[in-house]
């Protein structure tokens, strides 16, 4: 799995990210991925358990948007990463994703939103875990997010399922 399912993956990212591979090829591979880990799960008991303690990723898409495709791709790929998704599903409320962050302890919380009459609930999430003391880092995507916005609010900013990827490492290394 380390020696050809990773790279492989990580290849398909690099596709992805030169427009050689399109959404179809990197949502198949994902798929493909997940497929094999499953299958190799009671061989690779070891490996996978070793793999999945990388860190604990929060997904929601917040409260008010029903878009969850982009969210489902960038769980997929953290998952074949080696992350641990917990996905609490699309339109979850400010005090659902608060109270599992104090149920699991993410390390990593992923919040998507596709409109602009939705991303404003991210900067509430943010406020009120804040608030609560939550230790935890916070990381946003949606098709009308940028850096500079994800920045105001305090958190990081991934625009596809690779730069997650990347995101995700980096954060998961500076703990």
């Amino acid at each position: 799995m380390q020696k050809v399912m990773i790279p492989a993956v990580i290849k398909v990212g690099e596709f992805f990210e030169k427009k050689k591979y399109f959404l179809p090829q990197l949502i198949a591979s994902a798929e493909t991925m997940k497929k094999g880990t499953q299958y190799l799960e009671s061989f690779l008991k070891k490996d996978i358990t070793k793999m999945q303690k990388k860190a604990i990723i929060l997904m929601a898409t917040v409260q008010g948007d029903v878009h969850d495709i982009g969210k489902n791709i960038v769980s997929l790929m953290l998952e074949n990463h080696g992350f641990q998704i917990i996905d609490l599903g699309k339109d979850v409320s400010t005090e659902r994703i608060i109270q599992e962050i104090k149920r699991h302890s993410p390390d990593i919380v992923g919040l998507s939103a596709l409109m602009t009459t939705t991303m404003v609930e991210m900067e509430d999430i943010i406020s009120a875990a804040k608030r609560e003391g939550l230790k935890c880092d916070f990381l946003v995507g949606g098709a009308v997010l940028n850096k500079s916005y994800a920045r105001s609010i305090g958190a990081e900013y991934a625009k596809d399922g690779v730069e997650a990827v990347r995101v995700a490492e980096k954060l998961y290394k500076k703990k």
